[in-house]
């Protein structure tokens, strides 16, 4: 009985990890790229079903929660993006290997006539057969898609393919939901990165409809620094709602943190600090700082105005 039941382990376990590992492309027409195409969903809103409309691939559930949707498009015209990154050569999409797209977020909102909203939020990531996503220094695609309820229907009011490659290992960071305007909602990202034993730098992105497209309006630097042992920071960041701006609020990002130069000697790489706090971190054996920046909406990017305002504290 012992043999049979050890037998039976090793043939279901065989099938499985045969099912998790036999992924199978499936072919789909460019029509799904159409930034135009029409989606009407019934609720109860089911987002991996929304999302399979909108890329009718193959769907996967493996362990550890990894769902995606596997396709490709023979028949689409690869176009470029951003990765945020800064990868070299030519970044198009669809990919040629094919796409695994996973959900994000389901994002629920109202404006304040009380006008329901979704925002699906998704990951592009090249096909990969064994279902996983690699690539230390390549981003995440994300794609965007707008519903608003009308009596028990959602409606897609707008549809972004792909918009902007952000975070590591193709996985893109999960956009968070902040109001930058009277009724004008857009999505922040902090996008992490950094070599093997090295510090992991993060990047505020601000990502808005504008000129009839999704895409980043504003980048911010030094917003978060981890795995380093003598210097840390890690970044907020509030909307200015003073009545003097409709939309495009200014943004205040305050950042503080922590240098200690005992503890150099621990940091396996050379790391740089903000400009603001240099001349202390060269002078001074530790202290506590922040850094106080505000940015304004210039045309079409948000840019840093006024001087930082920057305080020190346990200065020894």
């Amino acid at each position: 009985m012992r043999q049979i039941t050890l037998s039976f382990f090793l043939l279901t376990s065989s099938f499985c990890f045969a099912q998790e590992t036999d992924l199978q492309l499936k072919n789909v027409t460019d029509t799904i790229l159409n930034t135009k195409r029409t989606l009407k969903v019934s609720e109860p809103f089911d987002g991996i079903k929304t999302i399979q409309k909108l890329f009718p691939g193959n769907l996967y559930h493996l362990s550890d929660k990894n769902t995606f949707i596997s396709w490709k498009c023979k028949s689409c015209k690869p176009s470029p993006f951003l990765d945020v990154n800064g990868v070299e050569g030519d970044q198009l999409f669809p990919y040629s290997e094919g796409v695994a797209t996973r959900l994000l977020a389901n994002i629920d909102y109202s404006d304040s006539k009380g006008n329901q909203f979704k925002i699906l939020a998704f990951n592009h990531s090249v096909h990969d057969e064994d279902g996983l996503q690699t690539g230390r220094f390549s981003g995440g695609l994300l794609g965007l898609a707008k519903f608003a309820k009308n009596g028990n229907s959602w409606y897609m009011r707008s549809f972004q393919p792909a918009v902007a490659a952000f975070g590591a290992f193709a996985q893109c960071p999960t956009p968070k939901l902040v109001e930058i305007g009277e009724d004008q909602f857009a999505f922040t990202l902090l996008h992490v990165n950094g070599g093997a034993g090295g510090p992991f730098e993060g990047w505020l992105y601000l990502v808005a409809g504008f000129d009839g497209k999704y895409q980043p309006i504003m980048e911010v630097d030094n917003y978060q620094l981890t795995n380093v042992e003598s210097v840390k920071w890690s970044g907020t960041y509030t909307v200015v709602n003073d009545n003097t701006k409709k939309h495009f609020r200014d943004i205040i990002i305050k950042t503080t943190g922590t240098f200690n130069k005992a503890l150099k000697a621990q940091d396996e790489f050379e790391t740089n600090v903000p400009e603001e706090i240099a001349i202390m971190a060269k002078t001074k054996k530790s202290f506590n700082f922040e850094i106080e920046r505000r940015y304004a909406f210039k045309g079409k990017f948000y840019k840093m105005i006024d001087k930082p305002i920057v305080k020190f504290s346990n200065v020894k």
